[in-house]
């Protein structure tokens, strides 16, 4: 059976015209139309655009000051090196790499894969922490895209959160260590303070059901007692552009409040360097830090780290093989996204769903 992957990813406007980003932020506004009441669907689709005209100048301005967002061609990398190492296991799959909001869009591969013969059919949202509008938003838009072809005979499954994978884990401590070796820092002395920074949601979708933010809340204890780090600060990047309530605290709160004269960053929702990361902390953030007297580090996000492909292969060889996962991973049905055929490591009790960095493998029933 041909097995098809599709690694799913937000995207991001590579070049900052107003033709490239308002189509991109009108598709974002649409996704997540559910958080206002609206009777029919063009009033979402205007709503969305009204929204997206909006926000365009101010993003497209960010996008300037980066340079252009390189999360797309980062994201095609790491598909790409998913790819080779799932060879190098001995696996022939054909891997793709699509986008929610940019181009290639989810339909678009979709329609690819039914043309190259895929037969099953696999989402892999590279959002470590599960959320609606991205993990399960994805899922539902390759599940719409099989839909709407008539595409009957492909089976598909999907995964959703992952980040208690222990590699992931560790990899991401490492990133964390480098920065405080390198600058001779003490994150428990006193003087220096380590502030997660996670991307906001909605709390309408906490209460409808989503386990993002305790998701966020276990990775960063998870992830500081990895670092050896004894207290830390957690804070949101929320986006409020229709006044609905979002995660607490905003980031932007928690430098006001930091007791300290250094803070490290590390923004651990992301996988990829992006306007969230470039703009919103190594500008906006910074600049608030700076002007309290703070001096201002912030973690890299370790997207092309060479043990990252063998994490996403990790995750994606029950589903190629049908065997338990050779690394100790124990999947279950998603809570998150019910639906038949989507798993997940957050449904499970945390000792059940994966061995901690350092632990021994168990032997996992998939």
């Amino acid at each position: 059976m041909q097995v098809g992957i599709i690694v799913l990813n937000f995207g991001e406007p590579e070049d900052p015209t107003p033709e490239q980003v308002e189509p991109f932020l009108e598709r974002i506004f649409y996704t997540n139309a559910s958080l206002e009441e609206q009777e029919t669907d063009e009033a979402r689709r205007e709503r969305s655009r009204e929204l997206a005209r909006r926000r365009a100048p101010g993003l497209i301005h960010e996008y300037e000051e980066i340079g252009g967002s390189p999360l797309n061609q980062q994201a095609n990398a790491q598909a790409q090196a998913l790819q080779r190492e799932l060879e190098k296991r001995g696996h022939h799959v054909k891997v793709y790499s699509a986008f929610q909001y940019t181009e290639p869009l989810i339909h678009q591969v979709v329609a690819q894969a039914r043309e190259d013969g895929v037969q099953h059919l696999v989402g892999l949202p590279v959002y470590p922490l599960c959320g609606h509008s991205t993990n399960v938003a994805s899922l539902n838009d390759i599940q719409a895209a099989i839909q709407e072809l008539g595409w009957d005979e492909v089976k598909f499954e999907g995964v959703t959160g992952w980040h208690r994978h222990p590699g992931y884990l560790e990899l991401r401590a490492d990133a964390l260590r480098q920065v405080v070796d390198a600058h001779g820092l003490d994150l428990n002395d006193g003087r220096s303070r380590l502030v997660f920074s996670a991307h906001g949601t909605p709390v309408k979708y906490l209460t409808e059901g989503s386990g993002y933010g305790r998701y966020v809340e276990e990775f960063c204890r998870e992830l500081a007692d990895l670092a050896g780090v004894q207290e830390y600060e957690l804070g949101y990047q929320n986006h409020t552009n229709r006044g609905v309530e979002w995660t607490q605290p905003d980031v932007e709160k928690v430098i006001e409040t930091v007791d300290a004269h250094a803070v490290v960053v590390d923004p651990v929702s992301f996988m990829h360097e992006q306007s969230e990361t470039l703009a919103e902390l190594d500008d906006e953030l910074r600049e608030e830090a700076e002007e309290r007297g703070l001096d201002f580090y912030r973690v890299p996000v370790p997207h092309d780290d060479p043990r990252f492909a063998g994490v996403l292969a990790d995750l994606m060889e029950p589903f190629i093989t049908g065997e338990e996962s050779p690394v100790g991973l124990r999947y279950a049905q998603c809570r998150c996204r019910p639906a038949a055929g989507t798993l997940c490591l957050n449904s499970l009790p945390r000792d059940e769903a994966a061995p901690r960095p350092g632990q021994p493998a168990s032997s996992p029933a998939n």
